[in-house]
């Protein structure tokens, strides 16, 4: 465990960093602050890359290292609030006019950087808020999850799913399965969730620009950096969504439930089930992200483990690649590919007993409602211009819509001349 400890958070800082030199911009001069390849393209909302004529990179005025006005770089910005049908237009600090200052020319040589950031904030607001609430617990708490568990269970034995006893009854007649059961659990969810953002983020925003640049002469993928941002955006909404839940309605996981030590109300049958903790054992293959005292214990409902298993497996299966017809083998192929990942970490989470059946559907659920309410996280980028503003960088801009975009050409007539 110990060695875990330093391997564990060095794999993951590995995929971010690798990440980002792996989507470098090769045509950006990051002494010059120029980029090596002339004129900039929309990709627009329907993931469509679409020339709109904007002007070569070289007419912008990119000389100077400090941070000046030009007359095509206003000060302020448009961007949109749409809040539950509310529609209201604001205009923010242009952090364009920071283009040239060396940490924004950073980012622009390495755009990762920036979608590593945001991995950071989705994971660590998410973990300090099941920090708090772990450090938060009270005895009364812990019988509350308890006793949700038990409804659980009572629910799944109307529904005639409670199907968790013999799967892992399965895996403990066969040790070697349990073994690798054990380490999917524990080692894939957050590495798997980086490299599934690395490759994505390849596949629709620096294949499109190596395409641009002639780099690649036939890109088949039909996505855009709008599919990207929009599954970057459904994770982040997942983790508001199940941290609601988990906090307004506790959850023990199975595992917890054969604790020895609770002689209160329902331990009877709380220990009659018999679930064993099949990865915090001796002979398991705990993590540190599982182990650590911050991390709240009963948070089982809904499985984030499944919810983002299933975001991937979505995405992948429903990748859009130009020529190739639904009803191929090729895109069969694709699809049974996407939808093993979901299925092997639901076997894992009912296998090792760390989460029901109805666990898993939750996730599902709110997997659902983040992949179409993801847009309300678009009303953040006001908050971002000003953090931007305040630490003097811009942040490179994927012209996935003309109303989130900085440049002027893209801003026709939206962007407002004059001091903020």
């Amino acid at each position: 465990m110990a060695v875990g400890a330093f391997l564990e958070p060095l794999v993951v800082v590995t995929l971010l960093f690798g990440g980002a030199y792996f989507n470098r911009n090769k045509d950006y001069n990051l002494q010059k602050g120029t980029s090596g390849w002339v004129g900039h393209r929309s990709l627009k909302r329907n993931d469509d890359s679409e020339d709109l004529g904007g002007r070569p990179s070289e007419e912008w005025s990119s000389s100077s290292s400090t941070p000046t006005l030009a007359p095509q770089e206003p000060r302020l910005r448009r961007r949109k609030l749409h809040i539950f049908g509310y529609t209201k237009i604001v205009f923010t600090p242009n952090t364009l006019v920071f283009k040239d200052r060396f940490l924004s020319r950073v980012l622009q040589k390495f755009p990762f950087l920036a979608e590593a950031w945001y991995w950071a904030n989705i994971y660590w607001v998410y973990q300090i808020g099941r920090a708090i609430s772990a450090l938060a617990l009270v005895e009364g708490t812990v019988n509350v999850a308890r006793r949700h568990a038990l409804e659980v269970i009572h629910l799944e034995q109307e529904l005639k799913i409670f199907w968790e006893l013999p799967v892992q009854h399965w895996f403990l007649k066969h040790p070697t399965m349990l073994h690798w059961i054990n380490r999917v659990y524990s080692f894939i969810h957050i590495p798997g969730t980086i490299l599934f953002l690395v490759v994505l983020f390849y596949l629709t925003t620096t294949r499109k620009r190596h395409a641009m640049t002639g780099r690649v002469i036939n890109d088949s993928m039909g996505a855009g950096p709008a599919l990207y941002e929009a599954r970057r955006r459904t994770m982040a909404m997942c983790n508001l969504i199940a941290f609601i839940v988990f906090t307004l309605w506790p959850c023990m996981p199975p595992r917890l439930l054969s604790d020895p030590n609770y002689d209160g109300d329902n331990a009877a049958e709380a220990k009659s089930f018999g679930f064993v903790d099949t990865v915090h054992s001796k002979a398991g293959e705990s993590s540190v992200w599982t182990t650590n005292k911050f991390c709240n214990q009963y948070a089982a409902m809904p499985s984030l483990h499944f919810g983002y298993s299933l975001l991937i497996g979505l995405t992948i299966a429903t990748l859009p690649i130009s020529g190739l017809r639904s009803n191929s083998w090729k895109r069969t192929a694709i699809v049974v590919a996407g939808m093993s990942y979901p299925t092997l970490i639901l076997t894992a989470i009912v296998a090792t007993a760390n989460h029901f059946i109805l666990d898993a559907v939750a996730g599902a659920m709110v997997c659902g409602l983040a992949w179409y309410g993801n847009g309300f996280l678009l009303n953040l980028c006001v908050l971002e211009d000003y953090f931007l503003w305040l630490l003097r960088i811009h942040k490179p801009v994927n012209y996935t819509d003309p109303d989130t975009a900085v440049e002027p050409e893209f801003q026709s007539g939206l962007m407002l001349g004059g001091s903020p």
